[in-house]
Formats: C-alpha cells, structure tokens, sequence
C-alpha cells in the first residue's frame, strides 16, 4: 500500500490565497475584453457554473465571469451554451453549467434518477409513465419543446417553491434521466428540450459511460482543482455527491498522490491540498460576487477561510432580513471585506445600493468605500446602467456614497 505524505500544516491566509487562486480570483481583471476562449477555460476551470432565476441584479451564472474577467458580453456566455454546446445544463451543486467534457461522468447520476430526482419529476414518472413517453416522443418527431407551450396551468400552491405542472414535471424527468437537454434557453429564460442526441456533440455522448466509481473519482479530482485546498465536505459538495462515493474516492485520490493531506490553522479538521495548487504569495483581485458563487456557495467553507458569515435572505420576510434581499459579498485583496444589496432598477438606468455593510475586521471603512464605488461604477457600466445610487441603510452606505 501507498504510503501518505506528511500532513504538512498550512497558515490559513496561504489557504485562502490557494483557494482564491484555484477560483480564478487572486489576480487582477484582463485588459482586454474577453471573448469566447477565454469565458469557455473559465467554465472549464470552475467545472460548476450555478444558474438561478432571480433577475433582480442579473442572472446568476453570468456574474461569476464578471467578478473574474470583466465587463464581458452576455452573449458570449449564451453562445457556449447555443449553437456550440460547449457547456450544458445538468443538475450538479444545483442547476448548472459545466463542460461538456464533464457529460459522460454525470451519467451515473442520469441512471439513477429513482434515488436522485425528487418531488414531482418522480411523481409523475410513477404515476403517469404513459405521458412522460408521449412527450419524449413528440420532442422525437417534432423537434425542440418549451413546458409554456403545453398550454397546462402551473398549480398555485403556497410556499411551494417546485410546483411545476405535470408537463413540466415529465419534461424535467427526461432532462434528468438524459434523454432530453436544454437546447438553448428564450429571452424569459426558459428551458427548451430537446433530444440529448441532436444537441451535445458527437463525439462527447461516444465516451463510453464510465464504471460510477470512476466518475466520482473524476468529479471529486475535479472539484480539488476547483477548490485548491478542502475538506472531504468540500470536495463532496461540490457536485452534492453521495457521502459514501465521495469517501471512497477521496482515499482513492489520496492513495495514488493526487490529493495531498493538509492542516490548515484554525480549521479544525483534516483537509486535501491539489498537489498543482498555485501557492500565490499575494492577491490582487476585486470582485463582488453572485450568492450563487462557487467561492460562496458553501457557507461553512468561507466561514473557515475568510471568517465571513453569509445567509441568503430571499426567502426571509423584509422586516426580518439583516443585510438584505440580494446580498453580494465584495472581495478585496484575499479578504471578504463588505457585503451590498444591490438592484438593477433597468426602467431608470440605475443600480441601487440598498444597503452596504463593512465587515468588522475592516475597521476603516473610507478604503473599502473607494474600491467598493469604483467596482460598482464597473458593474454598471457593464449592465448598461447609467449610475450608481446608494440609499442610507447600513453602516457604509454613509461613506460608499460619498465614494460614488
């Protein structure tokens, strides 16, 4: 048996600089604008791109290129998806893009949809299967198909976050299970289906299908280099894997040399260090960045390495939120140094700062203020917006708006 290296002990603030340094947020912006290439080795390099519905700043998955790259074109992002099909949609952290490449390893989890999907997607499979194959086939026959135009009535349930009519449901089955994917998506943002065959390439659906174990050592290998440095709680949720799986293949990793065991100070359990990890001894980045981040999107981990506690209140009743509806963590250097509420007010050509709030360890806020205005200013003009506004709520919004 291979014989683990030393754990060799990391100060957390080299942590964070090989975490930043993994997410592409340790360097300073391009600049030139980037294009297509450059937003495509950004996919493959975060291997999990979240996508969400909330439009009240900008879709979620294309900020993430914004906090890395710059004011790119939308667009560009869009034609990775449509018409090259460089990057698909799947369920992995949640709904996501990732690179194709990655397609064949997801398909254990296509296979067994019966102990992964959930809700209604299961339900009208076992309750309805005659329906499911009647929409299979006349995307078939009739080629690419929207859940709107099924012309079926989204049920009004209460509190129900998934209440997807049954077309939709059947339709979010096949996309499950990988018969069907999401050809394109409309200016509304919703799903077309079409056959996986007529959408992905060619020569990506002819990879064998790999044994599961080996795919999840695949995804766990890929989220190490994500990641930089993790936990196994990392690692695994990366692309939310079944504990098990994820336990195996972690020691699988760590046996042939492929993740190398670390302490990090002040984390308090044992991690995994990628062996090509950039060490970076500096960091110059300024982002805001989306909730839906994956440098955020786990809230134990950024507690562990920034000592930043986040919460998102979307779902929190407005007279109980703290810091507000749309809150962005604002990256400085390698620290998390202020968080903003932030809304693209489109009918007035304004971004709104509804709330700013500096963390405590940044006592000073007058800096904070001047790097958070002109990354605004930044994240307008990308947006297409014409000014920034700050309203007079937290204990920045004084000084940002002086900055702005």
């Amino acid at each position: 048996m291979h014989q683990l290296p030393p754990v060799e002990r990391l100060p957390a603030p080299l942590a964070r600089r090989i975490a930043l340094a993994a997410q592409g947020l340790v360097d300073e912006r391009p600049t030139t604008q980037p294009g297509t290439r450059q937003l495509g080795a950004l996919v493959d390099r975060l291997a999990v791109v979240q996508i969400d519905s909330v439009n009240v700043l900008s879709r979620s998955h294309y900020l993430p290129a914004f906090s890395r790259l710059g004011g790119y074109r939308r667009e560009l992002l869009d034609r990775l998806h449509h018409p090259r099909h460089d990057v698909f949609e799947y369920w992995a952290h949640e709904a996501s893009y990732l690179p194709v490449r990655l397609q064949p390893y997801v398909r254990w989890r296509m296979a067994a949809a019966e102990q992964h999907a959930w809700g209604s997607m299961l339900r009208v499979q076992r309750e309805r299967p005659e329906y499911v194959a009647e929409l299979l086939a006349r995307v078939t026959e009739g080629g690419p198909l929207r859940a709107g135009e099924l012309g079926e009535q989204r049920p009004s349930t209460p509190g129900q976050m998934w209440n997807w009519h049954p077309g939709k449901a059947a339709l979010e089955y096949l996309f499950y299970v990988g018969a069907l994917t999401a050809r394109s998506r409309t200016a509304g943002f919703e799903r077309v289906y079409d056959l996986t065959e007529r959408v992905l390439p060619a020569d990506v659906l002819a990879v064998p299908t790999p044994p599961r174990a080996d795919a999840v050592r695949e995804l766990v290998r890929t989220a190490s280099r994500a990641l930089g440095v993790a936990t196994e709680t990392d690692l695994r949720d990366y692309f939310r894997l079944p504990v098990a799986d994820a336990r195996t293949a972690v020691a699988e990793l760590a046996e042939a040399g492929e993740l190398l065991p670390v302490e990090v100070h002040g984390w308090g359990r044992p991690a995994w260090l990628d062996p090509a990890a950039r060490r970076s001894r500096w960091a110059r980045a300024r982002a805001l960045l989306s909730p839906f981040d994956s440098l955020v999107w786990e809230r134990p981990r950024i507690e562990r390495l920034f000592g930043f506690r986040y919460r998102l209140e979307i779902y929190t009743p407005a007279a109980q939120r703290v810091h507000g509806y749309y809150v962005l963590p604002f990256l400085l250097g390698d620290q998390l140094v202020a968080r903003v509420d932030l809304k693209a007010d489109r009918a007035v050509g304004v971004l709104r700062v509804q709330a700013a709030h500096v963390e405590a360890h940044h006592p000073d806020p007058v800096p904070v203020a001047a790097e958070l205005a002109a990354e605004l200013r930044l994240m307008a003009d990308w947006l297409e917006l014409e000014r920034v506004e700050v309203q007079p709520r937290g204990d920045l919004a004084g000084q940002l708006a002086r900055a702005v």
